[in-house]
């Protein structure tokens, strides 16, 4: 074998933990079930809020919202329920296919929501498409409050590495901070994940600020790679965008 390369440090995609991967899957000796409860807990530890249910956004934020429960200790139901039968919204091609398989997707179980202040946990906001209508449809059901917990940090930048996110201006946490997203939305509070909080659920530590241990350009726009087809393109060095939004 010829190995004309220096080895180089990884970087594994830390969003493979929150959302991508299958949650019984092991991802470098981890089980991502659990490190999305843990996520979860985390969640709950840096922003909780008092309330009477704690109602995933199924699938995908189901394990975070179990561990949110355990650590806060408010009930876990499941408020919503999801039609299997629908795929990922925040990939279709149009804002009308996108609006249309969220109702599809999603019905709300009115029998548990109403009068109830809400905790819903969701793994991340995108565009914002299916939080709007996830909202909508829990308050048409008689939630008497509406608080939304996010297990990730805001995704303000784009993926070049293969997964088929939007465009930086598509995305609802580049254009909005968190109150004005909140707005939006149409719930009464609305927390993100920080990405300290992240780092510890996943790996036990807090991010390196100077040579971060996963990929998280998604939230902090530090590519590992430069950017070579946009003119002064990100490199892991200019992490001043981080700071600030922290």
């Amino acid at each position: 074998s010829i190995k004309p390369f220096p080895e180089s440090r990884q970087r594994f995609c830390i969003f493979e933990y929150i959302y991508f991967a299958r949650p019984d899957s092991m991802v470098e000796n981890k089980n991502v079930y659990e490190v999305r409860k843990r996520i979860g807990a985390e969640l709950a530890r840096e922003s909780h809020i008092d309330a009477d249910l704690v109602v995933p956004v199924p699938d995908s934020g189901v394990p975070a919202a179990i561990g949110y429960a355990e650590e806060s200790g408010v009930p876990f139901e499941l408020g919503i329920i999801r039609n299997h039968y629908v795929g990922r919204t925040f990939i279709e091609p149009t804002d009308h296919i996108r609006h249309l398989g969220v109702r599809l997707k999603h019905n709300a179980n009115t029998a548990f929501l109403k009068g109830k202040r809400v905790i819903l946990i969701d793994d991340s906001i995108v565009r914002g498409t299916t939080s709007v209508k996830i909202v909508e449809m829990v308050r048409t059901a008689g939630a008497s409050e509406v608080h939304m917990r996010v297990s990730s940090p805001p995704i303000t930048d784009a993926c070049f590495y293969g997964i088929d996110t939007p465009e930086r201006g598509e995305l609802l946490a580049a254009t909005y901070d968190v109150k004005a997203m909140a707005d939006f939305i149409g719930v009464d509070t609305l927390s993100f994940l920080s990405t300290d909080g992240l780092y510890r659920a996943v790996a036990g530590f807090e991010r390196d600020n100077e040579n971060p241990q996963y990929c998280d350009a998604c939230f902090s726009a530090a590519y590992p790679i430069r950017l070579t087809d946009q003119e002064n393109g990100p490199v892991p060095e200019q992490l001043s965008l981080l700071n600030e939004r922290k």
